[in-house]
């Protein structure tokens, strides 16, 4: 095919240009405008008799499944704000529990410590009585000895000093005074 010459200088081509921008020329803006009326009626019945109900059922559908996803979400939430009630409500009776039985624990043990400890000081308290009255039993066993012992003393340190033994029941005597003294 061959190319429409243009000339330079009008940028117009050779054969049979009319000059302008058709929208532009007065003689047929009459009937651009008849057909713009007709285009315009055209596509407004054609956008709300189609388009628009669709669209329309498209976006009530949308909002539909909008609030019906927020009405299960706030049911959602409301059985989750339940739970998370019900569990710090199990939670606080536990601890509750579990504190009354640590406290109950506590008491026994302290209990069974007392009775024990009573018991090992009744032992004790015998073992020391009894160690007591061995005490007491040695020591008047030691001072009848040593009644003895200075009676033998006495006996042998006059002996060796006069030359001669003494009578005993003077040493005796004189022991016992000694010893009242004390």
């Amino acid at each position: 095919m061959a190319e429409p010459a243009h000339t330079a200088s009008t940028g117009h081509s050779a054969e049979g240009g009319h000059g302008g921008f058709p929208p532009f020329q007065s003689e047929t803006f009459a009937s651009q405008l008849v057909w713009l009326v007709i285009a315009f009626v055209l596509l407004y019945a054609l956008m709300s008799k189609l388009a628009l109900p669709r669209v329309t059922s498209i976006i009530e559908g949308r909002q539909k499944h909008i609030d019906n996803d927020l009405t299960e979400a706030s049911r959602l939430k409301g059985e989750s704000d339940a739970a998370v009630a019900a569990y710090e409500k199990a939670l606080a009776d536990a601890r509750a529990r579990a504190q009354v039985m640590a406290n109950e624990t506590r008491e026994r043990q302290a209990v069974e410590a007392e009775e024990r400890r009573k018991a090992l000081e009744d032992a004790l308290n015998a073992k020391l009585a009894a160690a007591e009255k061995t005490i007491a039993a040695t020591k008047q066993s030691a001072m009848s000895n040593v009644r003895g012992i200075a009676e033998d003393a006495a006996r042998a340190i006059v002996e060796r000093l006069i030359g001669k033994s003494p009578d005993e029941k003077s040493v005796a005597a004189a022991v016992a005074d000694v010893l009242k003294g004390q």
